[in-house]
């Protein structure tokens, strides 16, 4: 089995391999498809795995910005793993799953996301769940009964503004501490904010990405900075309740929108599981925002039968956090206890769990400087 870079001329051969996994595409979402993937064929994120000649899988990383207690960093979110149905049970789609890491790492990503069809597959390849998408149904009336505080300005938006949504997802989830969301590149969302089915509305400090679905209305994104914006965004998305019963949003677990509501009491929530790994121990310590009041430190093995073992100090301090090689014993955890552990997982269900054992007198430091209650606001 040869596993390399994917061509322009594998992409029909890709095609055929994600209908028969996923089932057949819609002309608009073959031609989108192509618009997005042909640009970053040669920035080595497209892997195909070959027998013969003939493509037998294939598995695409794709380039985000992810949050962690407000900091960002690069992260490759894994999307498109699809293995032909003759392929299946052979271990090819651990074989491309195992280069995937590899190329991530390559890559420059120390951290990487995926929202698993199964779970065995990726866990067995160090990957844990960690948090969620969050799909809550709210009354289109309750929304459009969310008056502002103020005068807000909001104005059609398109392509151009890739440069400014960016700028505002950093603004946001740096101010809000968040941990989990994600932002596309700025290519990527100039494509995405040129889809003519899709309402787009900007203000200064936030903005909107709804659309019909059926006789409801999705909600993609609301992201705001300020109680202003975050008013009229969600009340303009309520404007519809003529037409709409229904709005199925997704929000942050404990997103404001739910705290503006008149009513609550019984809600409806989908929650769609995602999946994360630590690549590379020392830069993803490093690159992850803490808690600011935390000072402490913790020694930690990490057992990853693809990345490499290693037994680390890692110490907290102003917001910040390093990890150094030490020798010596503390905590063990298996890669996906670890990556658990950097999603705010805590250790005492690690350890019922089987994901951590070793010295407990880390284990409450742990848990403080690792806090966070992950989610996403996007699928991929």
């Amino acid at each position: 089995m040869e596993i390399r870079d994917l061509t322009p001329e594998d992409l029909d051969a890709t095609l055929d391999l994600r209908k028969r996994a996923f089932g057949p595409l819609s002309a608009a979402d073959v031609e989108r498809w192509r618009a997005a993937v042909i640009p970053v064929l040669g920035e080595g994120r497209y892997l195909g795995a070959f027998d013969d000649g003939r493509l037998a899988a294939a598995a695409r990383l794709r380039r985000f910005t992810q949050w962690w207690h407000g900091r960002p960093q690069p992260m490759a979110g894994i999307a498109g793993v699809t293995v032909s149905p003759e392929d299946r049970g052979r271990g090819v789609g651990s074989g491309i799953m195992r280069a995937v890491i590899e190329r991530g790492v390559a890559l420059g990503d120390a951290i990487s996301a995926l929202y698993p069809a199964t779970t065995a597959i990726y866990r067995g390849l160090g990957y844990e769940h960690a948090g969620a998408q969050y799909n809550v149904r709210i009354p289109a009336e309750a929304l459009r009964r969310i008056r502002s505080s103020g005068p807000v300005k909001l104005r059609r938006m398109g392509p151009d503004d890739a440069s400014e949504i960016v700028s505002v997802l950093h603004r946001v989830h740096g101010a809000a501490r968040s941990s989990g969301p994600v932002s596309w590149d700025e290519q990527t969302w100039r494509l995405w904010l040129g889809n003519p089915d899709d309402f787009l509305y900007l203000a200064d400090d936030g903005y909107v990405i709804y659309r019909w679905k059926g006789e409801d209305m999705e909600v993609e994104n609301v992201v705001a900075a300020s109680g202003e914006s975050l008013r009229a965004l969600w009340s303009m998305v309520g404007s519809a309740s003529s037409i709409a019963r229904d709005v199925i949003a997704s929000v942050a677990p404990d997103d404001p929108v739910l705290w503006l509501l008149r009513e609550r009491s019984t809600e409806q929530v989908l929650q769609r599981r995602w999946m994360f790994r630590v690549l590379d121990v020392a830069a993803a310590v490093e690159r992850r925002g803490y808690p600011e009041q935390v000072g402490c430190e913790a020694v930690v093995t990490v057992e990853d039968p693809i990345q490499g073992s290693g037994t680390w100090r890692l110490e907290f301090g102003g917001g910040s956090g390093a990890a150094t090689p030490v020798e010596g014993a503390g905590v063990t955890l298996s890669v996906n206890g670890f990556s658990a552990l950097y999603a705010g997982i805590p250790a005492a269900t690690l350890r019922l769990t089987g994901l951590m054992s070793g010295d407990e007198r880390y284990d409450e430091a742990l848990d403080t400087a690792f806090a966070a209650k992950p989610y996403m606001l996007d699928y991929f």
